[in-house]
């Protein structure tokens, strides 16, 4: 009999909260210590790099040899003097995480030594293996070359003896290799278009900004407890393991009080996260039991997104400090909420105006209206393609149930917004707009007040709300890489505008006033959009056969969904605001193909073993042992009241039997599932094969494993319940 069970939940209550060790100064004081951010900047380079620096920066202006040469010396000046010995080019490749190669600071000095050498070569490009990174065909083992390249928009910083430089990653031939690229294009374009849209209200507009800010939740399991799973050592997540009898039905986790080993836990993330420049603000309890959330203040898009990155990193690192193992997985366990990452998105302007703000003017709240519209009419032509960015193998386990939106995109927008367009839709403009003398046009909106930033209700199962000042995309994936959905919306929003501003130029040149033409276009919008918008809720079965009626997308396929990415109105999309041609888009596809197979493949291998190996002999000694003491009874008891004795435990042994064939059976179904799929050679029909007749094979067999875990002696059980991964802290 395996103790290891019983023995790492002994240790694990046993475990004290780590010290950490608090810094003497405020906050406010170590904040960015291990960023190279623009005081680092002023202090170490010379003010014409410095400026011309900030000026790439700020408007994208390129740097020459000598300016990079400049920065790269003082880069290294400043990191030497913080103690690192290496660079690395930290750049996000197409497999939901980071990558890096360490170098250090030496070069020959031709006389037998070496010196510390950094130039702005090494700093602006290396040459990673393009090959070895996921590609979709575009690099091969002989041709393997890929670039990475400075992102000088993104402050590079230091993790422990290392310079980190934010870089985007790109192919030999030009096509991008990871998310940063098409992200920085996607902002770039969405600022273009909304610069131009701004101009309608205020010619001072020179630049919008897209906004983030990211709500990252996950689960905490003690590190014994988590060795003793190998489904969620390889996979993430559980693939067995019946429900504990308290979960989260009393509702008393949620923003309770945190546990001490979490709270030391948080603590230490928090200082090393301020360190690194992340201005993390809310730490709390989540609905499930040992699940968690922290948050950061909203900061630039680009930024953001290598925030989070960072700090799911730094997450899985610190957690081992704290003797425990960090579950990013966006459904580790079956029975309570999975693990979102919802992503606040706004825009605004280098004036200081939120553009998803309601104003104190009439024509402020007409320039809130514009864009809230655009937003709404860009996620209805859009709204398969927005949920194929946040689609995975595993994010399709938390969609639907326990909180998490439905995988469906819709909007909700509140009573009172609702209201306002609803108004705007009826009215005519001769109606909405009125002479008021020598203030000029008076717009008939009705008056949107501030209170509106806390006047909107909270729809959890929306997957796209508006939340007074912003709109928060939930149905992101806590796994995930955020620029995934942030590539789809911003560049979907930059569409819509150019065609917006393209539709109110039209009819100004026929000699329409600005005001009306706006209105024009911004009643056509509200009417076309009105599909997406859905205030109810999001898991009833009328939904999902109104959201069909609406023409809105419906499909639950997972590698289906990923079709939306070549639909030609997507293609049309990225090449038209120069984010992603047709080739990168269909690389992309055959990556997220060939990842979802290979994760249910896992999956597959992982439960079978476990089914075979594990379950099944534990099952099997425990029927054994009720069969010998069955044999004992008959011997000492005469037949009826052996048979009295007995009845209870034959019922077991043959419930047991029964459970075993069925788990044997399904297995090797899912065996062959997997073998049949694995001789198809296109990768979208590998993938739809996997998805349609591997994944359903897993509940099927979880089912009995389940069943026998509420049988099986509990001593005898050698994998960790889910009331010892839950409530063990």
């Amino acid at each position: 009999m395996s103790t290891l069970r019983f023995r790492v939940v002994e240790t694990a209550f046993t475990k004290k909260a780590v010290d950490v060790a608090v810094p003497d100064e405020r906050p406010s004081e170590y904040f960015g210590k291990y960023v190279f951010n623009r005081a680092k900047m002023f202090k170490y380079l010379p003010e014409k790099t410095y400026r011309k620096l900030v000026d790439a920066i700020d408007n994208g202006t390129p740097l020459d040899r000598e300016i990079a040469d400049s920065v790269a010396e003082g880069m290294k000046k400043w990191a030497i003097e913080m103690g690192a010995t290496h660079y690395t080019h930290w750049f996000h490749p197409l497999t939901e995480g980071t990558a890096e190669k360490h170098d250090a600071f030496v070069e020959h000095d031709g006389k037998g030594g070496v010196v510390e050498e950094f130039s702005g070569k090494l700093l602006i490009q290396q040459e990673p293996d393009a090959s070895s990174f996921p590609n979709g065909g575009i690099r091969n083992t002989f041709e393997a070359r890929g670039y990475s390249a400075w992102d000088p928009s993104s402050p590079a910083f230091i993790v422990d003896d290392t310079l980190c430089i934010p870089t985007v990653f790109i192919a030999y031939t030009g096509e991008s290799l990871d998310y940063k690229a098409p992200l920085l294009k996607a902002l770039d374009s969405v600022n273009k278009a909304a610069v131009d849209v701004c101009h309608y209200f205020d010619h001072n507009v020179k630049k919008v900004f897209a906004y983030l800010g990211w709500e990252q939740e996950y689960f905490l399991v003690d590190e014994g407890l988590y060795a003793a799973r190998p489904d969620l050592l390889l996979t993430g997540r559980t693939l067995m393991g019946h429900e504990s009898s308290k979960n989260q039905q009393l509702e008393d986790h949620y923003f309770g009080a945190i546990p001490t080993r979490v709270a030391a836990f948080m603590k230490d993330l928090e200082i090393e996260s301020l360190k690194l420049g992340i201005p993390v603000k809310t730490r709390h309890n989540e609905v499930a039991p040992n699940q968690f959330e922290l948050a950061p203040i909203f900061e630039e898009c680009n930024l953001a997104n290598d925030h989070n990155l960072l700090i799911m990193a730094l997450m899985r690192k610190i957690s081992r400090r704290h003797g425990f193992r960090v579950l990013l997985h966006e459904k580790p366990f079956k029975g309570v909420n999975g693990s979102g990452k919802h992503n606040n998105w706004s825009l605004g302007t280098d004036t200081g105006v939120l553009l998803m703000a309601p104003g104190k003017t009439a024509e402020d709240n007409l320039r809130f209206v514009t864009f809230i519209v655009n937003v709404l009419m860009a996620v209805y032509r859009h709204n398969g393609l927005l949920k194929a960015s946040i689609s995975s193998a595993t994010n399709a386990h938390r969609l639907g149930a326990n909180e998490a939106p439905p995988a469906i995109i819709s909007s909700f927008l509140g009573t009172q917004l609702t209201q306002v367009l609803d108004h705007l839709e009826e009215s005519s403009n001769d109606e909405l707009i009125a002479l008021s003398g020598k203030h000029g046009m008076k717009l008939d909106i009705p008056q949107i007040p501030e209170l509106l930033i806390d006047n909107t209700d909270r729809n959890r199962t929306s997957p796209f709300a508006f939340t007074g000042n912003r709109f928060e995309f939930r149905a992101v994936g806590s796994e995930a890489n955020c620029a995934s959905a942030m590539i789809a919306l911003n560049t979907a929003v930059a569409e819509q505008l150019i065609e917006f501003k393209s539709e109110v130029d039209a009819l100004i040149a026929k000699g329409e006033p600005k005001v009306s033409a706006i209105l024009d276009v911004v009643r056509k919008y509200i009417k076309e959009s009105k599909p997406i918008h859905f205030d109810g809720n999001g898991y009833s079965e009328e939904w999902k056969m109104e959201a069909l009626k609406r023409g809105l997308d419906c499909e639950t396929s997972v590698p289906v969904i990923f079709d939306n990415y070549l639909k030609e109105d997507s293609v049309k999309m990225f090449e038209s605001t120069g984010v992603m041609t047709r080739k990168e888009l269909e690389a992309r596809n055959e990556v997220k193909w060939e990842t979802y197979t290979k994760k249910i493949q896992i999956e597959a291998r992982v439960l079978g073993d476990l089914a075979m190996n594990h379950i099944i002999p534990i099952s099997t000694k425990y029927q054994s042992e009720l069969i010998d003491n069955v044999y004992k009874i008959k011997s000492l008891f005469s037949e009826d009241k052996a048979v009295l004795l007995c009845g209870k435990d034959l019922d077991i042994i043959e419930e047991i039997g029964r459970r075993e064939l069925a788990i044997k059976e399904k297995v090797e179904e899912m065996i062959e599932a997997r073998k049949k799929a694995n001789r198809i050679a296109d990768e979208r029909e590998k993938a739809i094969a996997y998805h349609d007749t591997v994944a359903p094979k897993f509940d099927e067999i979880r089912y009995h494993i389940d069943k026998l875990e509420l049988i099986v002696d509990d001593q005898m059980w050698t994998l960790p319940k889910y009331r010892e991964l839950l409530f063990i802290r």
